[in-house]
């Protein structure tokens, strides 16, 4: 074999498989990995891994980095925590395609979750923007999915109404070429405007064109809690319908009430895999999750777009209903995120106009306290004058919950984290935390099932087939860490805190993290799935 580039001893292998660990080196060739165990292999440089785990880069297969990316190609608090390749497009609502009419209202709706820096937004189509990703040379490896609510918005605007056949015709074929261009699925969010606004008929057309490409549905279902049932068994008909793979985002069960369910949504999930839908689910490690304030409102309130919610949001007569719906106590047929969680448990993440930053990190009850407002009106009076620019963190999952379903064999890891003003601790502790909270700490999972939910499990779900295992011919993409010191410092009163024992990040052969700290170089690569 010729002397290789670079030569990793004395490390303990996890390979992705979610096999036993073993000793061996691992020799590295320009992007490729070369060799996997053995010893004796010789290279131009040897880092001494000191008995450390190296197990395959981390995948991330739901980041929120669509925009943050070309602003900072390094993605420090991704790369810190060993991820080596994210997924964007998630939910359904991202940045392409988008015809040039609809730009200014695009950028105001994801104002909240992508964080929205000034200039970019040059592309249009899928292949426009995966390659402006490719130009500002990420540090990381890149994955898109194609939005649901994209396509929706490219053929019918942002009306809420059921799809006629000729429009379910034409989004079928925007998908399609969308997927041409290299898009490695679908996604939709189903609570989110104008996903939510379509029918299960909608999401068959389009999953047969995902199942056509052997691509999954990546959902962010109806409801996460008091319809929870009813929402995976209408994604599970849409699979059994269209062929599709279902991959479930942020897998959880919001809301105190509905934690009793877990058998029964365990169950509905075992039935669906039963009858032959490919079901596979992803989920972070903690008990709130994170999103833009502007999904505490009902559906109705974002009809027509950005502009038509805040006309409303300043209507005396819709802001009454609004606040009459938000604080109903029945089972209503929309994700109430604010019967979950209530004022004191939704906090203020990022309001990215910057007018604010005092803000952030109150609880919505602390804000409203201090404007001595009602915390609705204070809420509904934040999202009008932010022009719905705001992001939150809200509370509302158990962690017995929480553990269950990290251990379901069909369950890989995600971050989901928005990376704007003070995120959710998931933006820097996610990976860190399974690996040290669960494994070492809770011992709900042994180190290499771990490693296989980071690698190995999220390669398979998404057809990565150059990632997710140590094994010869392999994008070089590998993470050394500490089992007995890895662990989150993030909390949800100071976010911003990387991880410690994760020493070294390799990126296609280059080390992008080194002793600690982001060397600044990028080799990342922007992937494109098989035609």
């Amino acid at each position: 074999m010729a002397e290789l580039d670079l030569v990793i001893r004395g490390a303990t292998l996890y390979d992705g498989t979610g096999g036993p660990p073993r000793q061996g080196e691992i020799g590295i060739k320009g992007d490729r990995i070369a060799a996997v165990g053995g010893e004796g292999l010789s290279g131009a440089r040897v880092l001494d891994a000191g008995g450390l785990a190296a197990a395959p880069g981390f995948i991330d297969t739901h980041s929120h980095s669509d925009l943050r990316v070309l602003e900072q190609p390094t993605l420090d608090a991704k790369l810190r925590q060993g991820i080596t390749l994210e997924l964007f497009g998630q939910d359904g609502i991202s940045v392409a395609p988008v015809k040039e009419e609809q730009v200014a209202n695009r950028r105001r709706q994801l104002a909240g979750l992508l964080t929205n820096p000034k200039g970019f937004w040059q592309w249009r189509s899928v292949a426009d923007y995966l390659a402006e990703v490719a130009a500002a040379e990420p540090a990381v490896d890149v994955a898109y999915l194609v939005p649901h609510g994209a396509v929706r918005e490219w053929v019918m605007g942002l009306d809420d109404r059921l799809a006629t056949d000729a429009e379910l015709r034409q989004m079928q074929a925007v998908l399609r070429l969308c997927l041409q261009e290299g898009a490695y699925g679908l996604s939709t969010g189903l609570i989110y405007p104008p996903c939510c606004y379509c029918d299960a008929r909608e999401l068959v057309a389009l999953g047969e064109v995902a199942a056509a490409k052997r691509t999954p549905i990546v959902v962010h279902m109806r409801s996460e809690s008091d319809r929870m049932l009813e929402a995976m068994d209408e994604m599970f008909e849409v699979g059994a319908r269209s062929g599709a793979h279902i991959h479930i985002s942020h897998f959880k069960i919001a809301g105190k009430n509905n934690w009793p369910r877990l058998p029964q949504v365990i169950e509905r999930a075992a039935a669906a895999s039963a009858r032959g839908v490919k079901v596979s689910a992803d989920q972070y490690p903690y008990i709130a999750g994170s999103t833009m304030m502007g999904a505490i409102l009902p559906p109705w309130v974002h009809a027509g777009g950005p502009e038509a919610a805040l006309e409303r949001l300043a209507s005396r007569d819709a802001r009454e209903r609004i606040h009459k719906e938000m604080l109903d106590p029945a089972d209503v047929p929309w994700d109430n995120f604010w019967k979950w969680s209530g004022p004191e448990g939704i906090i203020i993440a990022d309001v990215p106009s910057g007018k604010r930053p005092h803000l952030c990190g109150l609880t919505l009850k602390e804000a409203a306290n201090q404007a001595l407002q009602e915390p609705v009106e204070y809420a509904l009076d934040l999202l009008l004058e932010e022009r719905l620019g705001v992001a939150m963190v809200s509370f509302s999952q158990s962690e017995d919950v929480v553990e269950a379903l990290m251990k379901l064999p069909y369950v890989n890891a995600c971050t989901d984290a928005l990376l704007g003003g003070r995120p959710h601790p998931r933006a820097f502790g996610t990976y860190p935390r399974i690996l040290g909270r669960y494994v070492r700490e809770r011992q709900a999972l042994p180190l290499e099932a771990a490693v296989r939910k980071l690698s190995g499990l999220a390669a398979d779900a998404f057809r990565f087939d150059d990632h997710g295992y140590l094994a010869a011919g392999k994008r070089a993409n590998v993470v050394l860490f500490d089992p007995a010191a890895v662990r989150d410092t993030a909390t949800f009163e100071e976010p911003m805190q990387y991880p410690e024992g994760i020493p070294h990040v390799i990126v296609g052969g280059v080390l992008a993290v080194e002793d600690g700290q982001v060397t600044g170089r990028r080799a990342g690569k922007v992937l494109h799935a098989r035609p």
